[in-house]
């Protein structure tokens, strides 16, 4: 199997126990996550929860007049559709595909009735609750740090769920997820890259110096990472 297309390249669906796993399996189905695909829309009823393995995507709060801005990413560390088992049919927020590639998924009905078994259950209330922390501290950087600092956090929780240094995104779509005019996350990127931290044209941004991105980002960035670490499994099956 190619490797984009495994599941275990998930590290939730690579912390199940084998009897949870060989349930799982043959259950799951391989999905193609290209760039911006909306996966489920604000208020809408979800049918499926996503493991991303290769793909990143963007939870997105819209608001009434349609304006957007990014309140969490989730990539190989997690799942897309946490309402399904946290009591809910529906969310407020928006999921789009930032960053296009492959996953899995699972209907709604199955992960429900998983949820009720106790190894799943305390797996993935753990990832809930980093995920939680990731959209509090994004609340926070909007409202206290500079476009800059913001930037630089939302690439390397990007690079975090990626497997090399580079990133396939819009002007546009960026500007969404930051909830800023296009303007500003050209200048943003300019800045970056007169700084040697990154290589940005027509769509392609190269991380060159992540160090340096670490240093020019807030703290939001270490918060966020320091509590994914401490509450999901590091190791990857493959």
């Amino acid at each position: 199997m190619a490797l984009q297309l495994e599941p275990r390249r998930n590290r939730l669906l690579a912390a199940l126990p084998d009897a949870e796993w060989q349930r799982w399996l043959p259950q799951l189905e391989a999905v193609e996550m290209p760039l911006g695909q909306v996966l489920y829309e604000s208020g809408s009823t979800l049918s499926h929860v996503y493991f991303p393995t290769t793909a990143i995507v963007s939870l997105l709060y819209v608001m009434e007049n349609g304006a957007s801005a990014e309140i969490a990413v989730v990539g190989n560390e997690g799942t897309v559709g946490i309402s399904l088992f946290m009591g809910g049919e529906s969310t407020p927020s928006r999921a789009v595909v930032q960053s296009a590639g492959h996953g899995f998924r699972l209907k709604a009905q199955v992960i429900k009735d998983e949820f009720n078994r106790a190894p799943v259950l305390h797996l993935l209330l753990r990832y809930t609750q980093a995920l939680i922390t990731q959209m509090a501290q994004t609340a926070a950087c909007n409202r206290h740090h500079s476009l800059d600092q913001q930037l630089c956090r939302w690439l390397l929780l990007s690079l975090d769920r990626l497997q090399g240094n580079e990133l396939v995104m819009t002007q546009e779509l960026i500007a969404n997820m930051l909830g800023v005019r296009r303007e500003g996350v050209t200048e943003g990127a300019l800045k970056l890259q007169r700084a040697g931290l990154i290589s940005y044209a027509r769509g392609h941004i190269s991380v060159l110096d992540r160090q340096g991105l670490e240093r020019r980002s807030c703290e939001c960035y270490a918060v966020v990472k320091k509590e994914y670490d401490r509450l999901l499994p590091d190791k990857v099956a493959i």
